[in-house]
């Protein structure tokens, strides 16, 4: 029986599914290809590969290699519908969602999938002024500030000394260090080829978090390689510090000191996306909703959530990690549990087949712990075992050559195509602040 006690029962179950991340597409998938209908609802047209997308902001890869056209996926599965919209409220009582025109979709079955977006902790300054990296859009827009910066600094040399090459990322875990190390790559090895007058030599990668290791998840060998390799790569690490505020032009720190600077990334953290919501849905620490064992919401029949906005507990009590693969399973999961519950058969528990935990510190080095015991990788071997988990979540098998042919070619070579501003219109860089003019007329008399 379902941890609701209850049973959706009909001959001709409709699911709304709320969010295209991996668990929302993997869910709906599982469905179709039950032929059963299906609405999947998200504010954008397309399915975005978030463990990507510091390649996209590095330039290693172009935005549309990591999205992929929803309608698209689902071409061959006529039971489900695509709706492009917001959504804005939930009534989980009746199943129904209402999106931002007003528009409303209801069902038997109600699937939350909306995901997580970045968690700035209250710091000021950090929602204004530094770059997420959690969407497509973000991805992006980081690409270019940095590529920006560049060219700034190129224009006039004098803004170097004002932190216009100083990259500060915030958050040592998986998406700060492969950030960092990204960069890293690009700062040192590909834009000395491009800008031969700019002294591409003073750029600073600097990674700051306010624990005493990099990649904390992982183990002390994984801490000290990863370590190791970023400092290697010219990567300042700045373990140990707080940041209390950002500025357009700054970042500050708790023990008074600041970096200038034009571009931080924020990899501090995630919370659940939240939405309006007409019914006292459980949450949990960061706005993740509680889920039973079959990802059901207690007190609420038909309504499941999955993915980084569901808190489920694992085997040992503590919840499933916010990862990729975790959603993918979780996703496949639901669609089982409403395939068990429309049937009136017992829902099964979740089992997610843990398939390790891995980030890549820039070309050719990485750090793997796979499977279950955790059997750790390092150097090529976990390269190649992150080549194929990350393969393997991809959704398409264009998608699956495409990837391994870019990261193939970066593999052995320094080269990055993509390395374009494509918003030229958008907002030049404010310059003009007052200490900045006043180093400039001293240097200029």
């Amino acid at each position: 029986m379902s941890s609701t006690e209850q049973r959706i029962n009909g001959p001709d179950p409709h699911v709304v599914v709320v969010g295209a991340g991996f668990a929302g597409v993997a869910c709906a998938k599982e469905l179709g290809e039950h032929r059963v209908a299906v609405t999947l609802i998200d504010k954008h047209t397309y399915h975005q590969f978030q463990p990507l997308l510091y390649q996209v902001a590095t330039s290693q890869l172009a935005g549309n290699d990591i999205m992929r056209p929803l309608r698209g996926l689902f071409r061959k599965v006529p039971s489900v519908t695509i709706k492009n919209a917001e959504v804005t409220a939930i009534d989980p009582v009746s199943r129904t969602v209402t999106t931002s025109d007003g528009q409303q979709f209801g069902g038997s079955h109600l699937v939350l999938a909306m995901g997580a977006r970045p968690n700035f902790f209250g710091i000021p300054g950090t929602a204004e002024h530094s770059f997420p990296l959690y969407s497509a859009e973000d991805a992006i827009a980081l690409r270019n500030r940095i590529l920006e910066l560049f060219e700034e600094a190129d224009l006039d040399p004098s803004r170097l000394d004002h932190g216009a090459l100083t990259f500060v990322i915030v958050g040592a875990g998986a998406t700060g260090v492969e950030t960092a190390g990204s960069l890293a790559d690009m700062v040192h090895d590909v834009m000395p080829q491009r800008y031969h007058d700019l002294q591409v030599e003073r750029a600073r990668v600097i990674l700051v978090d306010h624990g005493q290791v990099v990649l904390g998840p992982f183990s002390e060998r994984a801490h000290e390689y990863a370590a190791k390799v970023l400092t290697k790569k010219g990567v300042e690490l700045m373990l140990g510090r707080s940041v209390t505020e950002i500025r357009n032009d700054r970042v500050l720190f708790a023990d008074g000191t600041e970096i200038r600077t034009h571009c931080v990334v924020w990899a501090g953290g995630l919370k659940a996306v939240t939405i309006e919501s007409s019914g006292a849905l459980p949450t949990a620490r960061g706005g993740r909703i509680d889920a039973g064992q079959d990802l059901a919401v207690d007190g609420y029949p038909g309504v499941y959530a999955a993915g980084d906005i569901a808190n489920v507990e694992s085997p040992d009590g503590t919840p499933y990690p916010q990862l990729g693969s975790v959603a993918l399973q979780a996703g496949q999961a639901v669609a089982a549990s409403i395939m068990a519950d429309v049937a009136g058969t017992r829902t099964p528990s979740f089992k997610y087949h843990d398939k390790g935990i891995m980030a890549m510190i820039g070309r050719r080095a990485a750090v793997a712990e796979v499977g279950s015991h955790r059997h750790e990788l390092h150097g090529p071997i976990a390269f190649s075992a992150w080549l194929g988990v990350h393969a393997w979540l991809l959704s398409t098998t264009r998608a699956r050559i495409d990837a391994f042919l870019s990261w193939a070619w970066d593999s052995f070579s320094a080269s990055r195509s993509p390395a374009i501003i494509d918003t030229p219109d958008m907002p030049r860089i404010e310059w003009g602040d007052d200490e900045f003019q006043e180093a400039t007329e001293e240097s200029n008399p």
